[in-house]
């Protein structure tokens, strides 16, 4: 049941009619997992627990750095060499009382992920290497969690849902297939539109409410594609490859 105060913080979600109050509860009474706390984890955190999401759990090993501050619009000056974590914790318990945040300050491994994800709804990946990104994917779709992918770099930026165990549904190794050793760049080499992580950011929060409270069409199996500097966003049906591990 709703309170009072409730009522009034998220009453532009309840008068939509795919949320209502009832979807509201179910937003409350979630539990959303996130990779990462920088370039896209940062206003996905923000988007969340502003949303009413009623658990979040956020790992990142790493902290808060001047050069951060461009894009990672949940932390301030003052947070400058605290763990992302910590600062996250603090600003989420500014902005909404109703959030419980459990913080790891670790990097995620294939034998700690059990511990991060236990007892979630929904996984965001937003972290910035791809070992890590093909790890998160496949234990999540092992536990037939969905899971909300984003990644951003220089001026574009992707995202997709993968529900891979479904049958007609793709899994993130159907888009890149078997390549550990996939060579990252990260933005500090190459830099990155500050903006843009706000944008991926805030779109990987809708995606992941929608796999909470189901509204509209069905996003998993697509990838979303943004490219700034040509001012476009394109969406193309990822198919479900035959020869995946994700059909065994």
């Amino acid at each position: 049941m709703l309170t009072d105060p409730q009522l009034e913080r998220y009453a532009r979600h309840i008068i939509l009619r795919e949320i209502g109050g009832a979807g509201q509860q179910r937003l409350l009474d979630a539990h959303v997992a996130i990779v990462g706390a920088g370039g896209i984890g940062s206003p996905l955190i923000q988007a969340l627990a502003a949303a009413g999401i009623g658990q979040l759990t956020v790992i990142d090993d790493d902290h808060v750095a001047l050069s951060n501050l461009q894009r990672q619009y949940l932390f301030g000056t003052a947070d400058v060499g605290r763990p992302k974590v910590d600062a996250a914790r603090d600003a989420i318990a500014r902005l909404n009382p109703d959030v419980t945040v459990t913080t790891l300050h670790r990097r995620l491994t294939a034998e700690t992920f059990d511990d991060f994800a236990a007892g979630a709804d929904v996984i965001v990946d937003g972290s910035d290497n791809f070992a890590t990104r093909l790890m998160v994917a496949d234990a999540a779709n092992a536990r037939r969690i969905p899971l909300v992918s984003a990644a951003v770099g220089q001026f574009e930026g992707q995202l997709a849902v993968y529900r891979g165990w479904e049958p007609d549904k793709p899994c993130y190794r159907c888009l890149v297939g078997n390549d550990p050793d996939r060579g990252d760049a990260s933005c500090a080499d190459q830099g990155v539109l500050g903006a843009l992580t706000g944008l991926l950011g805030s779109l990987a929060a809708i995606e992941a409410i929608r796999q909470i409270v189901p509204f509209g069409d069905d996003s998993a199996g697509k990838l979303l594609l943004a490219d700034a500097l040509a001012f476009r966003f394109r969406t193309i049906t990822v198919p479900k490859d035959p020869a995946c591990r994700c059909r065994a």
